[in-house]
């Protein structure tokens, strides 16, 4: 993980966000970068001195965008903007969150197309370092024009009002914090409070950690699926390379060899091949799952590509041109990561659903090939995993509700100047939260699989698919009488939720 990241060079990558964010990496602004922004803030000066009116320089905002204001009410100006947009209620954003929202606006600052003073760009970067992280409330961003609302918050701090968490969590007063970590509040001129908050900085940021942690996750249902398919007694036969070939989709083709991977050499898939074998063909559960999680990859492939380019933007209205216009525009409407963000929570539902269905089977003696009912011990005594699958159910349920788009649900404001709306910022929030569901209904899968594996013994099963039981079996013991579920669940959650079963089956594989 990179301990230092420099901004304003060139755009951030999405492990730059990740290291930033949720492993404190340093930040560091390029000298080229605030030389361009020094260069780029004396042309906003010249206008300032203009006694014609210009947006966002020596007007008001939004509605009152005609409204002039005059020389000496302009530092009012910017205060009162950051004051007013700081109107976020709710729980209190993730840390980690406000963080990316913080570094992503920094690297919009040190374009030098937003027209704020060097000052401004190294106060975010000194808050970043110093471990300061503003409150943000969960509610107040439309997703148009940007994530106002969040981003109005951290501006506040940065002008040293309003709550923050200093490094280790504590919660104080803005200006205390800023003043204890030797940081001086800024107080905004000119086209700074706008250039601050105009944004899709909250929305792409939680894109880039879902993404992130979405593809650590579908490597880990490939894992799952592996473990299913091998401890119910389906074949690999299906996952082979030429038939992938047939329909050359580019995720089915990578989960495929993924599954071909972790079932190598099973000595469990081994015991029934053959003309003995009498199962035709598996349930679509085991059989497809390199297209449904191929479907989820490709998914994943495409908001990635959006996100790329969302990172190499500088979005900001008005925004200042590379030949010295100041121009307003449209490119804070955030439809185009709405939608991506939309996307990936359909595929992570789907991707969930599937493999609960995998975990019911293995559950169920009419379907598990032999397995006991609910993997119990004593049979009628103990109900095993009976009620983990009513867990993992539960979960899909809301997976489902969850992945009813945000995007296209505008709902109009400011009089009716913001009209259109993406709703950007709710989608992502959702997002997050099925992140977390799918983890855990994986998890389950996990769990119940492991337990049906060691109920083949002497049948061993794959090297890979062994490695992650053994895993598994240092948090949680192998079958035995009923206990306390709960925190079994919660162990292996950890471990999937931490990479852990993703990256031993991928050591494993090498």
């Amino acid at each position: 993980m990179n301990s230092t990241v420099t901004v304003g060079s060139t755009p951030l990558t999405p492990s730059d966000v990740v290291a930033v964010a949720r492993h404190d990496a340093r930040v560091v602004v390029a000298a080229e970068a605030l030389r361009r922004v020094a260069a780029t803030r004396s042309l906003i000066e010249g206008l300032a001195d203009d006694p014609q009116p210009h947006y966002g320089i020596s007007t008001g905002f939004g509605a009152l965008a005609t409204t002039f204001i005059a020389d000496d009410r302009r530092a009012q100006l910017q205060a009162s903007l950051i004051r007013s947009h700081a109107a976020g209620t709710g729980a209190e954003v993730e840390r980690e969150v406000v963080r990316a929202l913080m570094l992503l606006r920094l690297q919009t600052l040190a374009t030098g197309r937003t027209g704020v003073r060097p000052i401004v760009v190294e106060t975010y970067a000194a808050l970043l370092n110093a471990g300061i992280t503003p409150i943000v409330r969960e509610y107040g961003s439309l997703g148009c024009s940007g994530d106002l609302a969040p981003l109005s918050h951290v501006a506040l701090a940065v002008m040293g009002e309003g709550e923050v968490r200093d490094a280790g969590g504590n919660t104080m007063a803005a200006a205390d914090a800023l003043a204890a970590a030797g940081i001086a509040p800024v107080a905004f001129r000119e086209k700074e409070g706008l250039a601050l908050i105009n944004g899709t900085d909250g929305m792409l940021g939680m894109l880039l950690l879902a993404l992130h942690d979405i593809g650590m996750l579908l490597t880990t249902a490939d894992v799952a699926a592996a473990i299913s398919v091998e401890s119910q007694l389906g074949t690999d036969a299906v996952f082979a390379a030429d038939l992938m070939a047939l329909r050359p989709q580019h995720g089915q083709a990578a989960s495929a060899a993924n599954l071909r991977a972790f079932l190598a050499g099973s000595p469990i898939v081994a015991s029934h091949r053959g003309p003995e074998c009498t199962r035709v063909q598996d349930a679509y559960s085991l059989r497809c799952a390199p297209q449904v999680h191929g479907a989820a990859r490709d998914t994943v492939a495409h908001a990635a590509l959006v996100a790329e380019r969302e990172l190499a933007s500088a979005v900001d209205n008005p925004v200042v041109t590379l030949d010295g216009r100041v121009e307003s525009n449209g490119n804070f409407h955030g439809a185009p990561v709405a939608y991506v963000l939309d996307f990936l929570a359909i595929a992570v539902a789907d991707v969930a659903s599937m493999s609960e269905r995998r975990t019911d089977r293995a559950l169920d003696p009419a379907r598990s090939q032999g397995l006991s009912p609910f993997l119990a011990d004593e049979v009628g005594v103990d109900s095993g995993l009976m009620i983990a699958q009513y867990a993992a159910a539960g979960i899909v349920s809301e997976l489902k509700r969850l992945a009813v788009p945000a995007s296209v649900d505008s709902i109009p404001s400011s009089a009716m100047q913001e009209d259109h709306v993406s709703m950007g910022w709710a989608g992502a929030r959702k997002l997050r939260r099925a992140v977390d569901g799918l983890a855990r209904v994986l998890a389950i899968e996990v769990l119940t699989g492991c337990r049906a594996l060691d109920l083949r013994a002497p049948l061993q099963p794959a090297a890979v698919t062994g490695a992650v039981r053994d895993l598994v079996r240092t948090r949680v013991a192998g079958p035995g009488h009923d206990r306390f579920v709960s925190p079994e669940m919660e162990a292996v959650a950890a471990l999937v939720a931490s990479g852990a079963v993703a990256d031993v089956a991928l050591a494993r594989v090498g």
